[in-house]
Formats: C-alpha cells, structure tokens, sequence
C-alpha cells in the first residue's frame, strides 16, 4: 500500500474530526437564536448539550457490537451519514413540530450518534497507521477538531450576521454537506486491519487495571474541563461581558479553538520529546488560572484572555490522555477507545451541564468559576497516575 493512500485515509479522518467540531459546536452558536426565537432557558440549552453527549455516551457503549458486527467500514460511513441527516433534520425538525425544543432534542440525537460513533472509529484508524510518532499523530488529527471549530465559529457566525437570525436554519443545512462529502470519501480510503481478538487486550483486564482505571478518570475531566468552557463561552461573552454576538463569538469560542488548535499542532509536529504526563499537569495548572480569570476578572478583554488561556490549557488533554493510554496497552483495540472515548463523552455531558445548572441558581460567571473542579481533579489525578507509573517502573527494574 503506498503512501498517497495512507494520506488519503488520514485526510478522511481529518475531516471526519471536523465533522465532529462541527456537531459539537455549532449548536451553542445558535444559543441565543433559540432563547429569543424559542424561549429556552439556561437549563434547557444546558440539557441540549447532555442530550448530544448522553447520546454519544449511548453509542460509545455500543460501539464495540456494532463494529464486531458491521465492520470498521461500514462503521465509519454510517457515522457520517447520520451526521448528514442529523443537520438536516436541525434545520427543519424546530421549526414544523408543535414543540420546537422536541425537533432540536431528535435532530441533536441523530447527528449525535454519528459523531459517537466517527469519536471511537477515528482515532484508532490513526494510531492503525504506521507511524514512528504516535503521541504526535494523535495530537495533530486532533487540532483538525480546533481548526475546525475555528473555521465553523467564523464562517457559521459571519453567515448568521449577513443572512440574519430568521435564517439561522441555512447554516445546518449548509454544513450537513461536510458529513455527505465524507460519507462518499471513507467508502474508498484503504483501512488497516482490526488487531485479532486473540491478540487484543480484554476489557476485563483494562477495568482491573488501576492505571487505565485513573486515566479514565482523566478522560472525565478532559471533556468536563474542555467544555464547560467551549460550550458556555459565546453566552457569556454576550449577555456576561456585554459585546455583541458576532464579536463574542470571534472572541469567545474562536480565540479558544485558535489557541487549542495552535497548541496541539505544534505538538504533532515538533513535541515528539517532550514527556506528556508532565505537560498534561502543567496545562491543569493553566486550566485552573483559565476558569478563575475568566469567571473573575471585572475587565470584559481579561476574561476573553482568561477563555483563550482554557482553550490552549485543555488542547492536549483529551489527545494527550488516549496517546498516554494507548502507549501503555498497545493491543486495547477498537474496545479500549470506545471505553476512553465513553469516559470523555460523559465530562463533556456532564460539565456544561453543571455550569448551566450553577448559573440558573446564580449567574454563569459563578456557573464558569465552580467548573474548576474538573481541571482541580485532573491535576489531581495525574500526580497520582505519575507516580503509580514510576512505582510500576521501579518494581521492574528491581526484578531484573
């Protein structure tokens, strides 16, 4: 197999991971559309983001089956073809069902199960390549997910002010063009074969670990911590700091992608030597700042500062946890993702759901500022994983 076909698998799984950005984040830009069009409360917007990852949750689970069953092929073009229906539907659903909320509820539902199920597939695709850097062909496929939600912000929120809030059901149309685009691309790419059932590692043997058992812990509060931040920062920027939605969300989302974007590719091309585990508590120490700053500072351009700062904070935290993971059980398979990827989904349902809550009973600065808890136990965490992986370390040396 040459290397323009592994370019072309790994082109698939680019956009495949833009398509992810996009289920992930275009809602929340549409936050405001729907409390003025609508009348949705924090609460119900919040439960819109849980309904998205519970969803994915759901999927993750199931995804060891379906794969087994269907393969890795037809896995991955499913995912994208429910992507494609799943804007459709969220340009349409809202505005002929008598309940508009009920028609986001089952479009959200149905793109999400192709973005769970592109999140288990993707990933172990490309660590499937044959690479000598796999820490940093992880982090780059990931940095596509912030470029794409840079391009997704900008493009989605320039769209919005030129054709204006009534037609705010052309951008989800307009974009469910990407997941048919891919759809088409990942039924010719090449794909490396599954690793054999003998040869992978049973899950049995993973959940009796208690390293993998505190990495997926972190996976927890790798999504908590990214999104309680990403998903809240367009609304804050506007009704908490007072600027207009265009700016806010150039400033708010945007710069946070730009930043996780920049970070995680300088990883993949240049941070092949430098230790993980030491920058993932580093970049907790950042996130911590981050969600203070940005809950706390009285001056409107230092919390934006402090949205930027989270969003190159948590950029290698996800890729970063599943390279770590994946290091330390090469043979988990398509089965280890789907528990990693099960693990992040549910901080990502659960943390912009806790900060929506907080901000329903008092405000969202204090909303962001009680998020802090997930970076808090990740770092947490990670000196303990640190430490019980130097104590493993040591134990072997002793025995030779």
């Amino acid at each position: 197999m040459n290397k323009i076909n592994y370019k072309s698998t790994l082109h698939a799984c680019y956009l495949g991971y833009i398509t992810q950005a996009l289920i992930v984040n275009l809602p929340p830009l549409l936050f405001v559309v729907f409390q003025e069009k609508f009348g949705l409360s924090y609460t119900m917007l919040g439960s819109l983001v849980l309904i998205i990852f519970v969803t994915q949750l759901i999927v993750d689970a199931l995804a060891i089956k379906i794969v087994e069953k269907i393969g890795q092929r037809l896995s991955v073009v499913m995912a994208h073809a429910f992507a494609a229906v799943g804007m459709f539907a969220f340009a349409f659903l809202p505005r002929v069902l008598p309940l508009p909320y009920a028609g986001l509820v089952i479009s959200s539902m149905l793109f999400s199960i192709g973005a769970g199920l592109i999140e288990v597939l993707v990933s172990p695709i490309v660590e499937s390549l044959p690479s000598e850097a796999k820490a940093s062909s992880m982090s780059l496929l990931h940095s596509f997910y912030s470029w794409g939600q840079v391009l997704i912000v900008i493009l989605s929120t320039l769209a919005l002010s030129f054709v204006g809030q009534d037609l705010w059901f052309t951008l989800p149309l307009a974009w469910s063009m990407l997941p048919l685009f891919n759809f088409f691309k990942f039924m010719r790419v090449p794909l490396m074969p599954p690793i054999e059932e003998s040869k992978r590692t049973p899950l049995k043997v993973l959940f009796k670990s208690k390293v993998f058992l505190i990495a997926l812990l972190l996976m927890v509060c790798s999504g908590a911590s990214e999104l309680a931040m990403s998903q809240w920062s367009s609304l804050f920027a506007e009704k908490g700091l007072g600027i207009t939605k265009t700016l806010g969300d150039i400033l708010g989302p945007c710069m946070f992608a730009v930043m996780m974007g920049i970070v995680r590719t300088w990883y993949g091309v240049r941070g092949q030597k430098i230790n993980m585990q030491k920058l993932l508590i580093i970049c907790s120490v950042l996130c911590m700042a981050s969600y203070i700053i940005t809950a706390l500072s009285p001056i409107p351009a230092i919390s934006l500062l402090g949205c930027a700062l989270c969003g190159l904070s948590v950029s290698l935290m996800w890729p970063g946890m599943l390279s770590i993971t994946a290091a330390g059980y090469p043979t988990g398979g398509v089965a280890m993702f789907a528990v990693l990827a099960l693990g992040g989904d549910l901080g990502c349902s659960v943390g912009p759901q806790f900060t929506g809550i907080i901000a329903d009973s008092s405000n969202l600065n204090w909303g962001l500022l009680a998020s802090i808890i997930f970076p808090t136990i990740m770092l947490i965490g990670l000196i303990l994983l640190q430490s019980m992986i130097n104590s493993e370390k040591s134990k072997k040396v002793s025995n030779t």
